[in-house]
């Protein structure tokens, strides 16, 4: 390994193991855990990369609460299913297959969802992960740009447009769209908008820069998502987001072998176990006082607001605009095209 790039892979641990550090010692008061009793029968929910970590915690309460869950995971995870009917004691828990990296596996659940589901109540997209260098998606962009933002942003436009997703201003029939995103949205820089989407090839020196600005893009999403479901402030679909914080699941499966001996003990001790990382999600997913509100940011237990560059309404406008060329190219060039979300009032289409 050349010296430059060990030296941005001890920056990325020292990242995560300083947030952790942050996140342990914090006094302040928080958001309390929906109690264990509140239930939520019949719903449907859709948790993206269930099959462990912090998406498999998930689902399992969401089931154990009295949900219909559908765990969409990369290569199926039958086992995982059968983790999660026995540790929630349901049988409402079905297995799906998606590949987030590939638009055209995305495009497929979608198709998949309409024949299983009659709506989704909440959707949990979870899906993640961190590359030590860039690689390439079926389609050409940077694998880490796919997964977090645009993805999520092909999943959402078609449960809407194939009423999937049904807006309703009635609090409990109000469907919840959950985006975990990541404090790392924060260290990025402005959206570059124009090199949007163009692949860009980084090694580990670079690799934390492009998961911050990957996950500046799914945030700058989210509240976009909410002005343009929302537009005179009545909520009808409550999108949120947030980080769960540093979580003690696979974020060193592509640090070098020679740190692996020093990252596990450290991420036993400072990292959340995904059972609790887990209730930041479950609060936005459950919560009553959620469905009343959109647009809401938590880190952890804590309601903070997203960064300034999340938050501006240009670069969301911008954002919602280059990210529908981008899929109507990949429409045009697969020959798919699926039915798109209708206007809404305000900002232009949806």
């Amino acid at each position: 390994m050349k010296a430059d790039e060990r030296g941005g892979d001890n920056r990325h641990i020292r990242h995560a193991l300083t947030a952790a550090v942050r996140g342990r010692v914090s006094k302040r008061a928080g958001l309390r855990p929906v109690p264990e009793d509140l239930r939520i029968d019949g719903k449907v929910c859709l948790v993206t990369g269930a099959n462990s970590g912090l998406g498999k915690s998930v689902a399992v309460d969401l089931a154990g609460r009295g949900a219909r869950v559908l765990m969409a995971c990369r290569s199926g995870h039958p086992q995982a299913g059968e983790d999660v009917r026995r540790l929630s004691g349901s049988a409402q828990v079905e297995m799906l297959k998606v590949d987030l990296a590939d638009l055209d596996s995305v495009a497929r659940l979608c198709d998949e969802l309409k024949s299983r589901a009659p709506r989704i109540d909440i959707a949990v997209l979870n899906a993640g992960l961190i590359l030590r260098r860039a690689r390439r998606t079926p389609q050409g962009f940077e694998v880490m740009f796919a997964v977090h933002f645009l993805a999520n942003r092909l999943l959402v436009d078609r449960l809407l447009a194939e009423g999937l997703i049904v807006p309703s201003a009635q609090v409990k029939e109000t469907p919840r769209i959950v985006l975990v995103a990541s404090e790392a949205h924060r260290s990025a820089g402005p959206i570059d908008f124009n090199r949007f989407g163009a692949f860009v090839d980084y090694g580990l020196r670079d690799a934390m820069k492009h998961y911050g600005m990957s996950k500046l893009h799914l945030c700058t999403y989210a509240q976009e998502l909410s002005r343009r479901l929302n537009p005179s402030g009545e909520v009808r679909v409550a999108v949120h987001s947030l980080c769960p914080g540093p979580v003690a699941t696979g974020i060193a499966r592509e640090a070098p072998a020679f740190l692996q001996p020093l990252i596990h003990p450290l991420m036993s001790l400072l990292f959340l176990s995904p059972e609790i990382a887990a209730r930041p999600v479950l609060y936005l997913c459950c919560a009553e006082e959620m469905g009343r509100r959109s647009g809401a940011y938590l880190h952890v237990m804590r309601e903070k607001r997203p960064s300034p560059l999340a938050r501006d309404e240009n670069a969301g406008a911008r954002l919602w605009a280059a990210s529908e060329a981008l899929l109507e190219r990949r429409s045009l060039g697969s020959g798919v095209s699926g039915p798109r979300p209708s206007s809404g009032p305000g900002r232009g289409p949806l």
